[in-house]
């Protein structure tokens, strides 16, 4: 679709898959990565065509978090008192994991090998993960003296307040199968033949759903989170009459009464 330099992004009919591509460094993000990611997000928001993306890193590895080397290259600051300007440059990286867990489409993380700091957060703003044998995850950034600011919230909602806590104070990484345990993913896969089967499973699952619902039923989801629950209530009954008087939804129930398969599932 674009060509970019530090990732791939690809879509096969109605599944966009993105790779970050950065194999020689555990595909560890730089500015120039985050910023790719948030372009590719917003291109794929907008494309109404899509109905899955597929995120996953080359190499044998999702993301191990930020580049030590790029981060270690510190500019100084500015000399007449102005805001560091690497405030801004790391709080994009936020605005990149919003746009990603916002998404209207269906989102499935591919996690193999390390998933820390922002190679977590991605995992966590995701809608289904898929977890190799070897996938390892954590938020190791104190060790070295600093942290994983920008994916904090996207972890504490995925693995609840006191799961996260215990990781960030003691640094520790986790296997898989903890991650599994923990509800990072929900598919555990022995292996890459065992993983691939289950993601192909995964993407004939979605694809049997009408789009404009999946993007409905996902919104409210997220906003349970932050919205008071009367506000939910209140969205998702306008959003479910608005879907009921669509002609999909009179095409869904009609197929399914006559155990037939309904347009958006043929392809």
């Amino acid at each position: 679709m674009v060509d970019y330099a530090n990732i791939t992004f690809v879509r096969e009919g109605a599944v966009a898959r993105l790779t970050l591509n950065r194999p020689q460094r555990r595909n560890a993000l730089t500015h120039a990565m985050m910023l790719e990611l948030e372009d590719a997000f917003a291109r794929l928001r907008d494309d109404g065509d899509c109905r899955v993306l597929v995120l996953r890193g080359a190499g044998g590895h999702f993301c191990a978090g930020g580049d030590l080397d790029a981060m270690a290259e510190m500019p100084p600051l500015p000399s007449n008192g102005a805001a560091d300007p690497l405030v801004a440059a790391y709080r994009q990286f936020g605005e990149a994991l919003l746009a990603l867990d916002s998404l209207p489409q269906a989102t499935v993380a591919v996690v193999e090998g390390s998933a820390v700091g922002g190679g977590f957060g991605m995992a966590c703003c995701s809608d289904v993960v898929i977890l190799h044998e070897s996938a390892r995850f954590g938020m190791p950034e104190p060790k070295v003296g600093f942290i994983p600011s920008q994916i904090i919230p996207f972890v504490v909602r995925r693995v609840g307040e006191g799961a996260a806590r215990d990781l960030a104070v003691t640094g520790r990484v986790i296997d898989g199968m903890e991650a599994q345990r923990l509800g990072v993913g929900r598919h555990f896969c022995a292996n890459t033949a065992e993983l691939n089967r289950t993601l192909k499973s995964v993407i004939e699952e979605i694809l049997t759903l009408e789009p404009t619902a999946v993007a409905a039923v996902k919104r409210l989801v997220l906003s349970s989170a932050t919205r008071d629950d009367r506000a939910v209530l209140d969205d998702a009954a306008e959003s479910l009459v608005g879907l009921l008087r669509r002609p999909q939804a009179a095409e869904g129930i009609k197929a399914f009464k006559a155990k037939s398969v309904p347009s958006w599932a043929k392809g």
